[in-house]
């Protein structure tokens, strides 16, 4: 016969957690508080609250108490509360809760303590701290020992007799030899004091019987305090055991045999009836929101922010003689003139010009025509490249350069296009190269990359982009070059965002800062900071114009085009007033192109998540996630906290007997998990809920959001953008009344009850969480920024209700108002155009940009915003609208 194991008995387990005493769960409380906190790095908690001896006086005194509940990880917690919890539960079921709290919060924690110090400092002269439950675990292992010794003295294996007393003393040497920074004196002084406890000589200290039966009575613990156990060790608070021997409660046929009203895991059946736990989700919900905005606050703090470092030792940038310069700025002087000299031409004739210069110094050419219609707008051009073949490479990866010929603010190139033609010259008579080097220069910053990048990979509309005659192997990175000055520039701003806030490898960042601050001796700038001193306010600020830039979503330079192929792409700006030249320049693109060639892989051992907040300093995406995951799951809260108010009953045993005293409610005995309760019959009473209404509502709600999607995607604009900017001020002031008119075309198809309305929300903020929970983990910035703003939902709606009754209060007409002004004033048409007016940006050439990202780029935040939070928002403002 197959031997048999015994298994693990959930139903057990949780009957044995749920069935705990009262302070022993207080105990559990607080180490998990205390872990908790330790987790945060403003507040050194082990330093505060340790037993180090040296920092022991009279204002410190309360260390004696506290360092039980420290611990100095989760293993260290973990495997102390599993070793407390059986023996903490037994001594408390034995003395009282009263009695425990006093014992272990006096001479349980500080004799121990004591002994330990006097040996430690004043007789070995030594400082070493100590910490953990472990020391009340070996006082109760010494209480138990001394019981076991008075019950069997004896442990008989073979011939030997081992005294039970003794038992302590060897699970403390195995535990000094098998775990690593045990303290072996702290915890012989607490056996010796459990030793001391269990022969009686320490019940002394012990608060009398009669004051503690007197407090207990005055106070009326046993009535106000679930699980607390008398001083009488047989006497049990609320939800605890307590006999009966009511005849009406015996089963059929058993006469006046006793149930016992084992009441631990069956009164969750009546608990979660309870009408307070509705009051603790919007003070919860609320709490999270502080806490997820506290959280970000605290990143650029240098606790909480980490230096920046090269994870590929393969770059190895700034390592090379850099030789770009002297006799190469006439080359540059000569082309700059070229340039220039052709500025007024069309397209067409400049990407002529251009690849017959390329093909001048031996490279193989190609242009590219694209056009683009968006907004009522056309993006057209013709785009020049050209392939240099490595000599040591097999054309299977590449590396591009790109210049195009005006850049972001409209502004014309011309040193960036001249040093990009320099720079294809002086590669060419190198012979180092591994990988093939591709010169790209496109007619503009935004349509010309974005259709040579399409085209590359075969994935462009033969209607707006021609295909390539030339093509390399795999793109490994790219480095755009920016320079409109036709003076000296003192700085390099390095632009890294790209569509939908995706980001190339930290790597490559690293790298360009790493180069032209470290090896050329530039200074680096992002976010448009031009002076940094690295405090902490200019670190907040450029982390929050960077989360502002990837929240957006839009192409920040001609490198975002890149970066959702994976292909790693910068932009290097050249700014300000100074003294360096375009050579400094090239040799900062020399040098990352010679860092790039190093490359045996493609960028894959650094972060693709992190928020930069100076050029030397980044957050990574486990720090920050949790800011974005609190807001959102304020929703999931709320949406909880509405689906059990929406299964509320007509009538609570509770609330019944608590407003007729006089008629005692009816129950009903019911087993469970092989435990009897006896619960009010109107808390059995199960609702059906009615969802067919509030799913189809929600759906429909979701999929309306299509259609302002596709009039701000598709409204034509020939003259300026006035008309999607009044496009734009007729939704904002639909958006008004829209909610009370959707409120009334339901109400005259069906009844919207207050429990239809509670679904309608739940279901509403349920897929708010869900979504933004989802996008947390792409766009950690547009998640934050949403759900920031959609924050009030889960305050107004439908009332929390005060008690089970099957109809919720209805909203009282102040809060009516509030909440329409509260939700009218963040409704998405009304935060774009403060936003678009805040910063001074026209209202229309914001909705052009981003109806040209969403047809050329792939953009999708006008998705989110109205597909996600224009709806929830609608369910919201309906719910307190004027016609319900």
């Amino acid at each position: 016969m197959a031997p048999t194991f015994p298994s693990l008995d959930v139903r057990r387990l949780r009957s044995y957690v749920f069935r705990l005493p009262l302070f022993t769960r207080i105990v559990l409380v607080l180490i998990v508080i205390f872990w908790t906190l330790e987790l945060q790095k403003v507040w050194n908690v082990v330093q505060w609250g340790a037993l180090v001896p040296k920092e022991v006086n009279l204002g410190t005194m309360y260390r004696l108490n506290t360092y039980p509940l420290i611990h100095r990880n989760f293993l260290h917690a973990f495997f102390n509360t599993m070793a407390l919890v059986p023996l903490l539960e037994r001594f408390e079921a034995e003395h009282g809760t009263l009695l425990s709290g006093a014992l272990f919060g006096g001479p349980i924690s500080t004799l121990p303590a004591a002994a330990y110090l006097l040996v430690e400092r004043g007789i070995l002269r030594q400082n070493t701290p100590v910490l953990g439950a472990s020391i009340w675990v070996f006082v109760l292992l010494g209480v138990e020992g001394i019981k076991a010794y008075k019950a069997n003295p004896h442990l008989t294996i073979s011939t030997y007799r081992i005294p039970m007393w003794t038992t302590p003393l060897v699970i403390l040497l195995f535990t000094t030899a098998l775990i690593p920074n045990t303290s072996l004196l702290g915890h012989l002084g607490s056996v010796g004091v459990g030793y001391l406890y269990g022969l009686g000589y320490l019940k002394i200290l012990a608060p009398p019987e009669k004051v503690l039966r007197w407090i207990e009575g005055k106070l009326n613990l046993l009535g106000r305090l679930p699980h607390y156990v008398s001083i009488d060790q047989k006497t049990y608070g609320r939800y605890g055991v307590l006999p009966t021997s009511n005849p009406s409660l015996s089963t059929p046929g058993e006469g006046s045999v006793q149930m016992p009203y084992l009441g631990s895991a069956p009164t969750i059946l009546a608990l979660r009836r309870d009408p307070r736990l509705l009051k603790v989700p919007p003070y919860l919900s609320a709490l999270c929101i502080f806490v997820g905005i506290l959280w970000l606050f605290l990143l650029p703090l240098n606790e909480y922010s980490r230096r920046t470092y090269i994870s590929e030792n393969a770059l190895l940038p700034g390592q090379v003689h850099t030789y770009f310069g002297g006799s190469e700025q006439n080359v540059f002087n000569a082309y700059k003139h070229e340039v220039q000299s052709f500025t007024a031409k069309d397209p067409g004739v400049i990407a002529a010009e251009l690849t017959s210069i390329l093909r001048s110094v031996g490279l193989k050419t190609a242009t590219q025509k694209y056009h683009y219609e968006a907004a009522g707008k056309v993006h057209s051009g013709e785009n020049a490249y050209a392939v240099l073949h490595a000599p040591r490479g097999d054309a299977t990866e590449a590396i591009v350069l790109v210049a195009a010929w005006t850049n972001m603010d409209g502004e014309l190139n011309q040193s960036g296009v001249a040093l990009a033609l320099t720079l294809a010259r002086y590669f060419k008579r190198w012979s180092l190269w591994s990988k093939d080097i591709i010169i790209l220069i496109t007619s503009d910053s935004k349509a010309g990359p974005q259709a040579w990048v399409d085209a590359y990979h075969n994935e462009h509309s033969p209607e707006s982009a021609d295909p390539l005659q030339l093509k390399s192997g795999a793109l490994q990175g790219v480095v755009v070059v920016d320079n409109a000055l036709n003076h000296r520039f003192e700085s390099l701003h390095i632009v890294y965002d790209g569509i939908n806030g995706q980001l190339p490898n930290l790597d490559l960042f690293n790298s360009a800062v790493a180069i032209a601050s470290g090896q050329m001796g530039i200074g680096v700038s992002l976010q448009r900071m031009w002076k940094h001193g690295d405090s902490y306010r200019e670190r907040l600020q450029t982390m929050l114009r960077g989360m502002v830039s990837q929240g957006l979503g839009h192409a920040s330079g001609p490198h975002s085009s890149f970066i959702p192929y994976h292909v790693d792409a910068i932009t290097l700006q050249a700014v300000g007033h100074g003294w360096q030249d375009e050579m400094a320049m090239g040799r900062c693109v020399e040098s990352t192109f010679r860092s790039l060639n190093n490359l045996l892989e493609h960028f894959h051992q650094s972060f693709f998540f992190y928020l930069l907040m100076q050029a030397n300093r980044f957050v990574s995406i486990g720090t920050y996630l949790p800011s974005a995951m609190l807001v959102a799951i304020n929703f999931t809260i709320m949406a909880i906290a509405l689906w059990i108010q929406s299964g509320r009953p007509q009538k609570s045993g509770i609330a019944f007997a608590m407003l007729d005293k006089t008629k005692e409610p009816e129950v009903e005995v019911v087993e469970k998990d092989g435990m009897v309760a006896c619960v009010s019959k109107a808390d059995m009473v199960v609702v059906e809920r009615q969802l067919f209404l509030p799913v189809a509502l929600v759906v429909a709600f979701h999929f309306l959001g299509a259609v302002p999607l596709y009039v701000f995607n598709n409204t034509q604009q020939e003259l300026g953008f006035c008309a999607l900017a009044q496009t734009l001020l007729i939704f904002a002031s639909c958006n008004v009344i829209l909610p009370t008119f959707v409120a009334i075309i339901i109400s005259g198809f069906t009844t919207l009850s207050s429990h239809r309305l509670i679904l309608l929300q739940c279901f509403s903020l349920l897929l708010l969480g869900m979504f933004l929970a989802t996008l947390a983990t792409l766009n950690f910035s547009l998640a934050f920024l949403v759900g920031l703003l959609a924050a009030p939902l889960s305050f107004v709606g439908v009332a929390m209700s005060a008690d089970n009754g099957s109809a919720p209060p209805k909203l009282s007409l102040p809060r009516k108002i509030v909440s329409n002004v509260v939700l009218h004033l963040l409704s998405p048409p009304v935060v774009v155009l403060a936003v678009c007016q805040t910063l001074g940006v026209d209202a229309g050439a914001a909705l052009a940009e981003a109806a040209f990202g969403w047809k050329v780029s792939g953009l999708w935040t006008q998705v989110v915003v109205c597909c996600v939070w224009w709806p929830a928002w609608l369910v919201g403002a309906v719910t307190v609208s004027p016609g319900l």
